[in-house]
């Protein structure tokens, strides 16, 4: 990956990470990491666990960045969040999947969060 796509990353997450602040979700964990894969955020909203997806996009030359979250991309979150909750044993709370959306595009960013975005996918 590029430094350009590797700071866009970054600049994405930290926006997301302020905006979920002030929608009082409480950061657990940033860029968790397993053999399966990466989340970028795990959160917590009031009673529930909540694994967060950013894509960050400068241009609109793709598509909006909520669309690159598809089917493949969502088993591979599901698979990394089952490996979160089975290392640190909490399978029983509930929890769900996140997505947000931020566009960097001028005069000012746009940033979504898609409560909910996507049920756990298997297979």
């Amino acid at each position: 990956m590029t430094q350009e796509r590797l700071s866009l990353g970054k600049k994405g997450e930290d926006l997301a990470i302020a905006q979920l602040k002030a929608l009082k979700y409480k950061i657990l964990e940033r860029n968790y990491k397993c053999p399966l894969g990466e989340i970028d955020i795990i959160a917590r909203e009031k009673d529930m666990l909540v694994f967060v997806e950013v894509k960050t996009r400068a241009t609109r030359d793709f598509g909006g960045p909520a669309a690159a979250v598809n089917e493949r991309k969502q088993r591979q979150l599901s698979k990394v969040a089952l490996t979160y909750l089975n290392q640190k044993k909490l399978t029983k709370f509930p929890a769900r999947f996140d997505v947000v959306a931020i566009e960097l595009i001028p005069p000012s960013p746009r940033i979504e969060v898609i409560r909910n975005a996507f049920e756990l996918c298997y297979g």
